[in-house]
């Protein structure tokens, strides 16, 4: 059976790919600017493609980790999320409170129910194992449901009431270092085996670096929420720290072996690139060294560059991996990306950092950005839609196969 989820992911992502062409247009003014679609384009990669498969994934991989079959399919839980991400796609555009809130509640009721199956799922140790990026999942799960509480806060007044300093970059800061690199570094973990076919470099460093990217997503939690250097620091050390250990464990294996650089191993690694820029540039806005108008600039234009650059990047890669693992498990899954994709999505992170310090040519900057965002979607969505056509067509003739064979008939009659 064909995973709702990952249709819907599909969905999302080439609504962000026309987000992104809406984004490029309106900057070149060749079209007029729509209110509330800034933040709309980041919801539609972490919400829409990001969540989507996660929730396909993650109850499978761990079950299949643990020897057990693949779950049945929570449709309690399907709905929930994909009726709340349809009223947030009204609500944020429109900067609608109630819509934002009514779909903001759906989609952390399912986060919730998710992360209650997860937790109950088997943790029996097979011959392959237990799943490493179990405990990933469900803490990257934990984050996102208080990012989803702060987010759909914001338009109620809960900073206030709960005390947030800077309730915008709380919300920001669980979903990206909290419930993303979470769930990045479960997926690298549990698949690298896989698509490297090779282990990790350090198999016993999994922990540690569980508990300090955790913990390290804390503190840039709590850095806004209580506007504390005390935990600022600390986050960010911790949290960078375990990124590049995470990098060192699927970059050393492959050391010296040109053929395992695909494009889509490219993808995977130079992905991280856009994490690390916001990180090295976040003291530069903590001790306030940077101009106030670079320091909104920053603030606007950065978690654009994040979602697009890491989290969309990532994606190129894993997304047709997983599809065709999943729909062509007669056939080698390889990752996602070209040569192409991959030049053109490091050119429309690079120039949008460069319009946040021109302001002569930013608009033209940030449209060009956007311009090789769309191009280097389109391989991607074309191979993704491929596999997609091939799945169906070979789902369609196994079961005609199975209505033509009198037996199979007789077995269900």
């Amino acid at each position: 059976m064909l995973n709702p989820y990952f249709l819907m992911a599909i969905l999302y992502v080439s609504l962000a790919v026309l987000t992104a062409l809406d984004a490029s247009l309106t900057s070149l003014n060749l079209l007029p600017w729509f209110n509330g679609l800034r933040w709309l384009r980041v919801h539609l990669i972490t919400l829409g493609v990001l969540t989507e498969v996660a929730f396909g994934l993650l109850p499978g991989l761990v079950a299949a980790r643990a020897g057990q079959s693949r779950p049945r399919t929570r449709w309690d839980i399907w709905f929930s999320l994909n009726a709340g991400l349809l009223i947030l796609l009204i609500g944020i555009p429109l900067i609608n409170a109630t819509l934002i809130i009514a779909g903001g509640t759906l989609v952390f009721i399912a986060a919730g129910l998710l992360w209650l199956q997860l937790t109950r799922l088997p943790t029996k140790i097979s011959s392959i194992g237990t799943s490493a990026g179990r405990k990933f999942y469900l803490a990257g799960l934990g984050y996102l449901l208080v990012g989803i509480i702060v987010g759909t806060g914001l338009w109620l007044g809960w900073g206030q009431a709960l005390h947030i300093a800077v309730p915008i970059e709380v919300h920001i800061h669980a979903n990206s270092f909290g419930f993303m690199a979470l769930l990045f570094a479960g997926l690298l973990v549990d698949l690298y085996p896989d698509f490297a076919r090779r282990p990790l470099a350090w198999p016993r460093s999994i922990t540690p670096i569980f508990w300090m990217m955790t913990l390290g997503a804390l503190g840039l939690v709590l850095y806004p929420w209580l506007h504390s250097l005390w935990f600022a620091v600390p986050g960010l050390i911790l949290h960078l720290g375990a990124t590049i250990w995470l990098l060192l464990n699927v970059v050393k294996p492959l050391w010296g072996d040109r053929r395992a650089w695909t494009p889509g191993m490219w993808h995977l690694v130079t992905a991280y690139v856009w994490v690390l820029v916001p990180i090295l540039v976040t003291p530069w806005i903590i001790f306030e060294i940077l101009p106030g108008h670079l320091q909104i600039a920053v603030d606007q234009n950065a978690p654009q560059a994040l979602i697009y650059g890491w989290v969309l990047q990532f994606g190129y890669a894993l997304l047709p991996y997983v599809f065709a693992r999943v729909l062509l498990p007669s056939q080698t899954a390889r990752l996602g990306g070209n040569w192409f994709s991959l030049i053109t999505v490091h050119l429309g992170g690079i120039f949008i950092w460069i319009s946040i310090f021109s302001q002569t040519f930013q608009a033209t900057l940030h449209g060009i950005g956007y311009a090789f965002w769309v191009v280097s979607a389109l391989p991607i969505l074309l191979e993704m839609w491929r596999i997609v056509r091939t799945g169906l067509a070979r789902i369609e003739r196994n079961e005609l196969t199975s209505l033509s064979d009198p037996v199979a008939v007789g077995d269900r009659t």
